[in-house]
């Protein structure tokens, strides 16, 4: 019995890897000829070599999601959706808009790259939970989930958007901003500002960016509430996969990429975004997993 589950599980898996590939391919036709003419330096794997990789990294992801949730049905397949697109697409295309709308993205070319982060989460997520067997509904389904005083969770969320807004800071400065080609890219070539200076100097000069950051940290910690809620294994487990959930959608820059061209720049961006995500994600579920009396103490 125990072999013929090992099989069934080893099957399922290869399953949603193969079948993971035609689904991001049909997300990734929305682009046509958008791309025509760019040209990129090689990535740390190649087009097809790497693809396979995320493959796997994404489909593992997605499984641990599934089986570790408490939902069921579509309420499963619709929170994860829209925790997979918010953060492989739209949190991540908001800051390509920003950043590159001057450089290398054209008016053309922005909403196709929104739209083609649709597939996955809305075709291939509600398929694996199919395939997982959790589309039927179950005692669990029903369960009235507790969470916390909308007071406090306002608070909170006003306390991860700043969280957010200083690791992001951080990890921009003394991780990314340190390669001079990233910085020549942005427009800023030279010598490297101290850290005051630099920091300063985008507050008073970009001070949408700040505006910016503090909304991505919040919708990020918004989309995982679901998530948190039902999951079924314990707070570090949970902190572990919305970690992983945050930071693996910046693991795509081992790919070439027209859009950002330079292959020091994709890896310092790497670097700095999937250290700084993953952090971010466990300090999110340490903050909404449950109330906390120090906080509640406030009101």
């Amino acid at each position: 019995m125990n072999l013929k589950k090992t099989f069934i599980c080893f099957f399922r898996i290869i399953l949603l890897i193969f079948l993971y590939f035609p689904i991001w391919i049909l997300g990734s036709m929305v682009m046509g000829d958008s791309m025509q003419g760019l040209s990129s330096e090689p990535g740390l794997l190649s087009q097809e070599v790497g693809a396979f990789v995320l493959a796997i990294i994404n489909t593992f992801l997605i499984l641990a999601l599934i089986l570790t949730s408490r939902w069921r049905g579509w309420r499963l397949a619709l929170f994860l959706a829209l925790a997979y697109y918010g953060s492989f697409t739209f949190l991540t295309q908001i800051e390509t808009w920003y950043f590159l709308k001057n450089l290398t993205v054209s008016p053309d070319l922005l909403p196709r790259l929104f739209i083609m982060g649709l597939s996955v989460p809305f075709v291939y997520i509600p398929l694996a939970v199919f395939i997982c067997k959790r589309w039927k509904k179950n005692d669990v389904a029903t369960v009235k989930f507790e969470f916390m005083p909308i007071k406090q969770l306002i608070l909170k969320l006003g306390v991860i958007a700043i969280v957010y807004l200083i690791i992001y800071w951080l990890a921009g400065y003394y991780i990314a901003w340190q390669n001079p080609e990233l910085r020549a890219f942005y427009g800023s070539p030279g010598e490297i500002q101290t850290f005051f200076t630099h920091t300063f100097a985008q507050i008073s000069e970009n001070p949408g960016l700040i505006l910016l950051q503090l909304f991505r940290g919040m919708l990020f910690a918004i989309i995982v509430i679901p998530i948190i809620i039902g999951s079924n294994v314990k707070p570090w487990a949970t902190a572990l996969l919305v970690g992983f959930l945050f930071a693996i959608p910046h693991l795509g820059h081992i790919l070439p990429n027209p859009l950002m061209p330079i292959a020091s720049i994709r890896l310092s961006h790497m670097i700095e975004t999937s250290t700084s995500t993953f952090v971010f994600g466990l300090i999110v579920v340490w903050l909404l997993h449950r109330k906390h009396t120090s906080f509640r103490d406030l009101f």
